[in-house]
Protein backbone atom coordinates (compact mmCIF):
# COMPACT_ATOMS: atom_id res chain seq x y z
CA UNK A 1 0.00 0.00 0.00
CA UNK A 2 1.09 3.11 -0.49
CA UNK A 3 1.18 6.41 1.68
CA UNK A 4 0.71 9.82 0.42
CA UNK A 5 2.98 12.49 1.63
CA UNK A 6 1.13 15.53 0.41
CA UNK A 7 2.35 19.48 1.68
CA UNK A 8 -0.45 21.77 1.63
CA UNK A 9 1.71 24.62 -0.17
CA UNK A 10 -1.18 26.46 -0.75
CA UNK A 11 -0.28 29.29 1.71
CA UNK A 12 2.89 29.83 -0.30
CA UNK A 13 1.45 29.75 -3.67
CA UNK A 14 -0.48 32.95 -3.23
CA UNK A 15 2.36 34.88 -2.19
CA UNK A 16 5.30 33.84 -4.49
CA UNK A 17 5.67 34.17 -8.34
CA UNK A 18 7.50 31.50 -10.21
CA UNK A 19 8.09 28.85 -7.62
CA UNK A 20 5.86 26.17 -8.87
CA UNK A 21 8.50 23.38 -9.45
CA UNK A 22 9.92 23.53 -6.17
CA UNK A 23 6.52 23.35 -4.56
CA UNK A 24 5.86 20.13 -7.33
CA UNK A 25 9.11 18.85 -6.17
CA UNK A 26 8.69 18.97 -2.74
CA UNK A 27 4.88 17.16 -3.07
CA UNK A 28 7.32 14.39 -4.90
CA UNK A 29 9.04 13.59 -2.61
CA UNK A 30 7.39 9.62 -1.75
CA UNK A 31 8.78 7.59 -3.94
CA UNK A 32 6.95 4.52 -5.93
CA UNK A 33 8.57 0.81 -4.62
CA UNK A 34 8.58 0.37 -8.37
CA UNK A 35 11.17 3.13 -8.98
CA UNK A 36 13.63 1.33 -6.54
CA UNK A 37 15.33 -0.72 -9.00
CA UNK A 38 17.86 -0.34 -10.18
CA UNK A 39 19.62 0.95 -6.72
CA UNK A 40 22.07 3.80 -7.67
CA UNK A 41 24.45 5.97 -5.77
CA UNK A 42 24.81 9.66 -6.09
CA UNK A 43 27.96 11.64 -5.13
CA UNK A 44 29.02 14.91 -5.19
CA UNK A 45 32.64 14.97 -6.53
CA UNK A 46 33.01 19.32 -5.73
CA UNK A 47 31.10 21.98 -6.20
CA UNK A 48 30.37 21.69 -9.63
CA UNK A 49 30.81 17.95 -10.34
CA UNK A 50 28.02 15.04 -9.52
CA UNK A 51 28.14 11.38 -10.39
CA UNK A 52 25.00 9.24 -10.62
CA UNK A 53 26.52 5.36 -10.46
CA UNK A 54 23.52 2.74 -11.31
CA UNK A 55 23.77 -0.98 -10.63
CA UNK A 56 22.87 -2.39 -13.70
CA UNK A 57 23.84 -6.24 -13.58
CA UNK A 58 23.03 -8.45 -16.67
CA UNK A 59 22.55 -5.37 -18.52
CA UNK A 60 24.63 -4.30 -21.99
CA UNK A 61 25.70 -0.72 -23.01
CA UNK A 62 23.87 -1.35 -26.03
CA UNK A 63 20.30 -1.93 -24.12
CA UNK A 64 20.92 1.20 -21.90
CA UNK A 65 19.79 4.64 -22.93
CA UNK A 66 20.25 8.07 -21.18
CA UNK A 67 18.12 11.01 -22.35
CA UNK A 68 18.78 14.25 -20.62
CA UNK A 69 15.75 16.38 -21.26
CA UNK A 70 15.32 20.15 -20.23
CA UNK A 71 15.49 19.47 -15.89
CA UNK A 72 14.81 15.65 -16.34
CA UNK A 73 18.06 12.70 -16.59
CA UNK A 74 15.70 9.73 -17.92
CA UNK A 75 18.04 6.07 -18.05
CA UNK A 76 16.12 3.37 -19.14
CA UNK A 77 17.20 -0.29 -19.92
CA UNK A 78 15.60 -2.29 -22.33
CA UNK A 79 15.65 -6.21 -21.35
CA UNK A 80 14.24 -8.75 -24.15
CA UNK A 81 12.84 -11.92 -22.13
CA UNK A 82 14.78 -14.40 -23.77
CA UNK A 83 13.50 -17.81 -23.39
CA UNK A 84 15.84 -20.34 -21.96
CA UNK A 85 15.86 -24.20 -21.95
CA UNK A 86 17.17 -23.77 -17.93
CA UNK A 87 15.16 -24.78 -15.15
CA UNK A 88 15.55 -22.32 -12.42
CA UNK A 89 14.54 -23.81 -8.82
CA UNK A 90 14.81 -19.97 -8.01
CA UNK A 91 15.52 -16.71 -9.92
CA UNK A 92 16.37 -14.15 -7.35
CA UNK A 93 18.84 -11.68 -10.14
CA UNK A 94 16.38 -9.19 -11.50
CA UNK A 95 17.08 -9.15 -14.81
CA UNK A 96 14.08 -6.69 -16.27
CA UNK A 97 13.42 -3.41 -18.04
CA UNK A 98 13.42 -0.18 -15.98
CA UNK A 99 13.27 3.76 -16.21
CA UNK A 100 14.79 5.47 -13.22
CA UNK A 101 14.29 9.49 -13.36
CA UNK A 102 16.37 11.53 -12.25
CA UNK A 103 15.22 15.88 -11.50
CA UNK A 104 18.70 17.53 -12.29
CA UNK A 105 18.60 21.17 -11.14
CA UNK A 106 18.71 24.16 -14.22
CA UNK A 107 22.27 24.34 -15.97
CA UNK A 108 23.42 21.23 -14.77
CA UNK A 109 24.43 19.04 -18.08
CA UNK A 110 25.53 15.15 -18.68
CA UNK A 111 29.39 15.24 -19.23
CA UNK A 112 30.03 11.78 -20.15
CA UNK A 113 28.60 7.79 -18.88
CA UNK A 114 30.77 4.79 -18.41
CA UNK A 115 29.95 1.21 -18.28
CA UNK A 116 31.98 -1.19 -16.21
CA UNK A 117 30.91 -4.87 -14.56
CA UNK A 118 27.72 -4.09 -14.37
CA UNK A 119 28.07 -0.41 -13.18
CA UNK A 120 26.59 2.12 -14.87
CA UNK A 121 28.24 5.56 -13.84
CA UNK A 122 26.85 9.45 -15.63
CA UNK A 123 28.91 12.38 -14.47
CA UNK A 124 27.32 15.67 -14.49
CA UNK A 125 28.55 19.11 -14.57
CA UNK A 126 27.18 22.16 -13.57
CA UNK A 127 27.45 25.27 -16.09
CA UNK A 128 25.99 28.44 -14.88
CA UNK A 129 26.17 30.73 -18.43
CA UNK A 130 28.44 33.93 -17.91
CA UNK A 131 25.58 36.00 -18.08
CA UNK A 132 24.31 34.29 -14.46
CA UNK A 133 27.56 34.22 -13.05
CA UNK A 134 28.55 36.69 -10.25
CA UNK A 135 30.27 40.43 -11.38
CA UNK A 136 31.91 42.64 -8.94
CA UNK A 137 31.01 45.86 -9.69
CA UNK A 138 34.15 48.60 -9.37
CA UNK A 139 32.82 51.86 -7.45
CA UNK A 140 34.04 54.80 -8.74
CA UNK A 141 34.04 58.41 -6.72
CA UNK A 142 32.12 60.85 -8.45
CA UNK A 143 33.90 64.00 -9.31
CA UNK A 144 33.46 67.48 -6.91
CA UNK A 145 30.08 68.83 -7.86
CA UNK A 146 30.58 72.55 -9.23
CA UNK A 147 28.27 74.31 -6.12
CA UNK A 148 30.78 73.31 -4.02
CA UNK A 149 34.27 74.44 -6.39
CA UNK A 150 33.34 77.98 -5.92
CA UNK A 151 32.62 78.02 -2.08
CA UNK A 152 36.30 76.28 -1.54
CA UNK A 153 37.81 79.18 -4.01
CA UNK A 154 36.20 81.99 -1.74
CA UNK A 155 37.99 80.36 0.89
CA UNK A 156 40.90 79.93 -0.27
CA UNK A 157 40.72 83.91 -1.55
CA UNK A 158 39.88 84.52 2.17
CA UNK A 159 42.82 82.29 3.54
CA UNK A 160 45.36 84.21 1.06
CA UNK A 161 44.13 87.63 2.91
CA UNK A 162 44.87 85.93 6.18
CA UNK A 163 48.24 85.45 4.90
CA UNK A 164 48.72 88.83 3.41
CA UNK A 165 47.66 90.63 6.55
CA UNK A 166 50.14 88.32 8.69
CA UNK A 167 52.71 88.84 6.48
CA UNK A 168 51.87 92.48 6.65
Amino acid sequence: MRTVNFLDLAPFRRSTVGFDRLFDLMNATTQDPSEAYPPFDLQKLDDSHFKITLAVAGFRPEEIEIVSQQNMLTVTGRKVDQPTDDKFVHRGIMIRSFERHFQIADFVVVENATFDSGLLTVTLRREVPEAMQPKKVEISVAPADITEQPAKEAENDEATDDEKEAAA
